[in-house]
């Protein structure tokens, strides 16, 4: 499944976070909840998050220092759980605080993820990234 779309969602007082409807039959095998390399949280299938490790790992000698590194940042940095019978996932409180989320959040589609993203620092990142991408297009094409 693509993860598509931006959704303003909140908090409960349980850090529990309702999940789309549209992604949860995607979801209901368990999900992994992840420190991302930006300052948000992502949510991913078990399948996909494993691939995403492995393919980040790929290249690296597995008993080299910086695989050993990423590999304790994967593991150390993520958590497996399951949406309820309601469609929520509860937040660990590591990852909140590393998100920097408050009450209101923004889920985001990343293509093979969902991000969660405390609104106003979305707000911001997201106007600096269209300019970003507008900087990046331009370049299409053009060999450095």
């Amino acid at each position: 499944m693509v993860f598509r779309g931006t959704f303003d969602y909140s908090l409960d007082a349980k850090n529990r976070l309702t999940v789309p409807a549209r992604f949860r039959a995607a979801l209901s095998e368990g999900v992994v909840l992840a420190k991302s390399l930006e300052r948000c949280v992502a949510l991913w299938t078990q399948s996909g998050y494993d691939a995403y490790t492995q393919s980040s790992l790929a290249s690296f000698h597995p008993l080299s220092p910086d695989a050993q590194k990423l590999k304790r940042f994967f593991s150390a940095n993520s958590f497996d759980t399951e949406l309820d019978s309601a469609g929520r996932v509860m937040l660990p409180a590591f990852l909140i605080e590393y998100a920097g989320l408050s009450k209101e959040v923004v889920v985001t589609g990343s293509g093979d993820a969902l991000e969660i993203w405390d609104r106003a620092v979305w707000a911001d990142y997201n106007a600096t990234l269209s300019s970003d991408v507008t900087d990046i297009t331009a370049h299409l094409g053009h060999t450095a």
